[in-house]
């Protein structure tokens, strides 16, 4: 909730906050930015926590065949959600960040007005087309996820309203009402997810072990669409509670400029469709990954049903823990656009480029040992979450091989919101699409002409989300003059990362002998293995921390930066390592 008793300065305060800059000689993020980051980053975490473990009782209920079935349909269901809406938050979050640092609020106001008519057409004519053409939609080898595809079609009109209000709450300046809604909705998700596979397999499956997967993923689905009506609804209810707040700030707009419903929905066409087009080209990889994964393995003579168990592995299991810490940096992306955005439409480069350093460095910090550390844990998250027998080894190996995609997508993701932040939307659409064309040209071979199977999707995710890092680093260098730099962002965590990861590794195996010499006998494996990798993952974070600082990958001045920064900065004296 916004604070009445500021209501002239608080609009504002983000860009006051930041005049606040770190002490040296270049300019960096304010605290404030990569606070407001945090917040998205712990929602993120809780999210993608609560998703990988409701996933777990989920998957024992319907099945990896059923999980198949729920990722070939949520794949064509985000596909469409991109074109529909999932690009409202950032280009409302980009056009009202702007017209409140020029303190146009009458017009910032106009601007959500028009984003809610946009999703109100849009929204409608996707949803209904994704009901009636899914027969169309889903390939004719996989016409079991097609009642999955129509229960999620529903979802895809009410979340162009929910990412309307993030947006418009975004470019406020606070990101505490999108992470509490993205909570609400994940939990909302998780509880009808589990509950409405065990309703439709009870009342439709009869007990049939082959009509069980396509029920219970249909249950699933159903979840899904519960969850972003919980957090729509939460968002009308602190939307309602704020509204004296922003006629307020409507009355008090002396800027004298008051554009037509009309121009301000051109902008947001405008704005929103290369960044529609971007997204979905930058997400359709996916889509085109599953089809020609599905129709290849056709062609060889594989049962559809073995190719939908294969494909629920790589997408239910692997994409799922390679999607909780680019989760992280979708938040870090978010968080950082009303700033880049306003910096850069001021004319002030020096900070701008001062927001994008400690944004990709920030990142880094995260991104790169999340790779190490799935790689090194990969058997005990794997043996925790997804204990199927059967298929564990094959997720093991693919979870180990393809732990570095993790860092691509980061940097991908955050270059990204650089470049939709500074406007140039059509930027990441053109290398999105080069680099999914050399993606196809990668991956169809390696179906084709190979057994590679998963890890040939693995090799050409890996690809994709590479080029795009390169693509976009270059067009960031080229639009803002901006040069990276190595060592402290790239070089100490990655050696950091290592040690991390190979201690954590011995750690873990010395904890899990001990373990397993007294608690066999009285706590299930799956416990002693949970017990033993959470206090390996906390070992391995102290490593982490301590080799940035005795390397010089994070100083003083970063850590002021950081959330509890002064704390932070307390411990490592108290250490002896500042």
């Amino acid at each position: 909730m916004f604070k009445e008793n500021n209501t002239k300065d608080d609009p504002n305060s983000r860009h006051r906050r930041s005049d606040r800059l770190m002490k040296g000689s270049e300019p960096s993020v304010s605290s404030d930015v990569i606070g407001q980051a945090s917040i998205l980053m712990v929602a993120g975490i809780v999210v993608r926590i609560i998703g990988v473990l409701y996933r777990s009782p989920l998957t024992s209920i319907i099945g990896v065949e059923g999980n198949g079935y729920y990722g070939i349909a949520y794949n064509i269901y985000q596909m469409i959600l991109l074109v529909a809406s999932y690009s409202i938050p950032m280009a409302v979050s980009k056009v009202i960040s702007g017209k409140l640092a020029l303190k146009q609020y009458r017009d910032a106001h106009r601007v959500f007005i028009c984003a809610l008519l946009y999703v109100l057409v849009i929204g409608g004519i996707a949803c209904l087309f994704t009901f009636f053409g899914a027969s169309i939609l889903i390939p004719a080898s996989q016409a079991r996820a097609v009642p999955v595809l129509r229960i999620l079609a529903p979802t895809i009109f009410f979340s162009g309203f929910l990412g309307v209000f993030r947006g418009y709450f975004q470019a406020h300046g606070t990101m505490v009402q999108t992470s509490v809604s993205q909570i609400i909705e994940q939990v909302a998700n998780a509880v009808f997810s589990v509950g409405m596979a065990l309703i439709f397999i009870h009342l439709f499956a009869g007990g049939d072990p082959h009509r069980i997967p396509v029920f219970g993923a249909m249950g699933s689905a159903f979840g899904t669409g519960a969850g972003v009506i919980a957090g729509l609804l939460f968002m009308l209810v602190i939307y309602k509670g704020n509204r004296k707040y922003f006629k307020k700030h409507m009355a008090n707009d002396v800027s004298g400029v008051e554009s037509s419903y009309r121009d301000i929905l051109k902008v947001i066409i405008f704005m929103v469709t290369p960044v529609i087009l971007s997204t979905f080209v930058y997400n359709i990889s996916a889509t085109l990954d599953q089809t020609l994964f599905c129709d290849i393995m056709d062609f060889k003579g594989m049962r559809s049903r073995t190719a939908a168990e294969l494909y629920g592995i790589f997408s239910g299991e692997y994409m799922v823990l390679i999607n909780v810490p680019v989760a992280l940096a979708n938040s870090m992306s978010t968080a950082m656009i009303p700033s880049v955005s306003s910096s850069y439409t001021l004319h002030d480069m020096d900070r701008c480029n001062g927001h994008v350093r400690q944004a990709i460095h920030f990142t880094m910090m995260i991104s790169i040992p999340a790779a190490a550390g799935l790689c090194a844990m990969a058997r005990p998250v794997m043996e925790v979450l997804f204990p199927q027998k059967a298929t564990i080894d094959l997720a093991v190996a693919l979870l180990r091989f393809g732990c570095i995609s993790v860092v691509f997508y980061c940097l991908s993701t955050v270059s990204n919101g650089i470049l939709q932040g500074i406007g140039k939307v059509n930027i990441p659409l053109r290398n999105a699409a080069i680099a999914l064309v050399l993606h196809l040209m990668v991956l169809t071979p390696l179906l084709y002409f190979t057994n590679m199977q998963l890890f040939g999707m693995v090799i050409a995710t890996m690809s994709y989300s590479f080029m795009m890092c390169i693509f976009n680093s270059v067009s960031v260098r080229k639009y803002l003059g901006y040069n990276q730099e190595i060592r402290k962002t790239f070089v100490i965590p990655a050696i950091s990362a290592v040690l991390m990861g190979v201690s954590g590794y011995v750690f873990y195996q010395g904890i899990y002998m001990i373990l397993s010499l007294f608690a066999f006998s009285i706590l299930p494996i799956r416990l002693v293995v949970l017990g033993a990798m959470m206090v390996s993952i906390l070992f391995s974070c102290a490593v982490y921390f301590y080799a940035e600082l005795k390397l010089k990958g994070v100083t003083r001045e970063d850590l002021l930066g950081f959330p509890k920064g002064r704390s932070l900065v307390r411990l490592s004296e108290k250490m002896g390592l500042l």
